[in-house]
């Protein structure tokens, strides 16, 4: 990491920097229950406002895409087949979505109504422009600790104002306003009220959120449940494991929970790999099943889930490369005029699936450092890059091809000039930094349900250049901001 660890900035505003953090609940859970503020960075970043506004324009226009795509049960189960033959987790989430909602030849819909809370991130690339690295269409968090950075940034700006200026943005620059947090609820609360209302009930709607057992990241999620308190609802958290036995059906579908009464809506911060539904004590022939018809219970239920079966499916990255290489006058089949999707297809970046035809193209013709080999896992660690594709191209079998894709790689801009990394209240200096911008949004039952068409705000994740894993939770990323330019 081109970084250097000294004490260039004054230690006490460090310390009140990352005692703002922890005030806030920008942190994350430790095994003895103490609290380390998230890595951060002193400044916000800079990025050019018409590239920002350009990705606020289409971003909407993606989920809108990606809403009416995991509504259309027969694409997503001929679409996905091959890949569920590759892929053992994704064979078992094209099995659930069938029980869900049959194929075909006996179609049925299951009674969940989706709410998609969707994060796109973006990386602006140097020669090709802002394009899309992935669709998270299952626990996207991080909406709150986005708006918490753009808050940050803006107390460091009024406090110490003269860090703010050395290691920030071009001072002619304006922080992008983000309402991450509070959007993000709102829309959340706009289902529960619609869910309620359709069985003319009084009172609270109830969050569900469903969370892994000992989970290290639940300053963010409770951050969350606290906005959602706010506007008036009432919050529940649960695992899997604990769901398997206390979820039941009410009248006219409604989803009951013991002790709790009926649930308006379900939001999924697990779920998204095989650990989640394995539970060895209940000794099961076939892993992973009870609490994944766990989860298939709950879409058998007059409630607004997310992350839905079809969700999940269709923000996946072999639906990303089928969407890429599709011509834009498809998409029309998802309701999209040919402006929005030549919108859409302006930020794809381009992808080839994994066949013996690319692989000889990319072994003898390609150049290895532009492109990334990756797979179907949902966070960090999944990427192969550079040279390494190739020897991992060689290990797979070719019944294992269609689990993989290869995608261009992208190099954002670095930052004009250095900035500090603050992790653990240590300081560095980090030369080479780059950006990764992620836009939330938010739709209920095919409607955009925010403030703002269905735009909620942002997370930017930054690393060092030289670091392939950026993220915050699980790789050398530092949660930071915005700023814009019009230069």
């Amino acid at each position: 990491m081109n970084s250097k660890t000294q004490n260039i900035i004054p230690q006490q505003v460090i310390e009140d920097a990352s005692e703002w953090a922890i005030m806030h609940g920008v942190a994350f859970r430790q095994a003895d229950n103490t609290a380390r503020h998230c890595p951060f960075s002193i400044a916000p970043m800079t990025m050019e406002r018409e590239v920002y506004e350009h990705l606020r324009n289409v971003t909407p226009i993606i989920t809108k895409l990606i809403n009416n795509v995991s509504e259309d049960h027969d694409f997503l189960q001929h679409s996905l087949r091959d890949v569920a033959k590759a892929d053992p987790f994704f064979e078992r989430l094209l099995s659930l979505h069938h029980q869900a909602h049959g194929d075909s030849t006996n179609r049925h819909t299951a009674a969940r109504k989706p709410l998609l809370l969707m994060r796109t991130d973006f990386m602006d690339d140097r020669q090709h422009g802002a394009k899309v690295i992935e669709f998270n269409g299952i626990a996207a968090g991080m909406a709150p600790f986005g708006q918490r950075a753009s808050e940050f940034h803006a107390y460091m700006q009024t406090q110490w104002p003269d860090t703010y200026q050395n290691w920030g943005a071009d001072p002619q620059s304006t922080p992008a306003i983000n309402h991450g947090l509070t959007q993000l609820a709102y829309g959340i609360a706009q289902a529960g009220q619609k869910v309620k209302a359709t069985f003319a009930e009084q009172g609270k709607p109830t969050f569900l959120m469903v969370v892994q057992e000992n989970e290290d990241n639940v300053y963010d999620q409770h951050l969350l449940e606290v906005e959602l308190q706010k506007q008036g609802l009432r919050t529940v958290r649960r695992t899997f494991k604990q769901l398997s036995s206390q979820l039941s059906t009410g009248a006219d579908k409604r989803l009951i929970l013991e002790d709790v009464g009926a649930i308006d809506v379900v939001y999924l911060r697990a779920g998204y790999q095989y650990s989640d539904y394995c539970a060895p004590k209940l000794n099961e022939p076939v892993c992973c099943h009870t609490l994944s018809q766990t989860r298939l219970f709950i879409e058998q239920h007059h409630v607004a889930v997310n992350a839905t079966f079809s969700q999940q499916l269709a923000t996946s990255k072999t639906m990303q490369m089928l969407l890429t290489t599709m011509p834009a006058k498809e998409y029309a089949r998802w309701g999209l005029s040919l402006h929005e999707a030549n919108l859409v297809k302006s930020v794809l970046a381009d992808m080839k699936p994994v066949n013996p035809s690319s692989i000889d193209w990319f072994n003898n013709q390609a150049d290895k450092q532009a492109w990334v080999l990756k797979n179907q896992g949902e966070g960090g660690g999944h990427c192969v890059f550079g040279e390494d594709i190739s020897q991992k191209l060689s290990q797979l079998r070719p019944q294992e091809y269609d689990a993989w894709a290869l995608m261009m790689r992208l190099f954002p801009h670095e930052r004009e000039k250095p900035t500090i990394g603050v992790r653990d209240t240590e300081q560095s200096q980090i030369d080479d930094l780059v950006s990764e911008i992620g836009l939330f949004t938010a739709f209920y039952d095919g409607e955009p349900v925010t403030e703002f068409d269905g735009y909620a705000g942002y997370l930017i994740r930054s690393k060092p250049a030289s670091e392939n894993e950026g993220g915050i939770h699980s790789g050398q990323g530092i949660l930071d901001s915005l700023s814009l330019t019009d230069s």
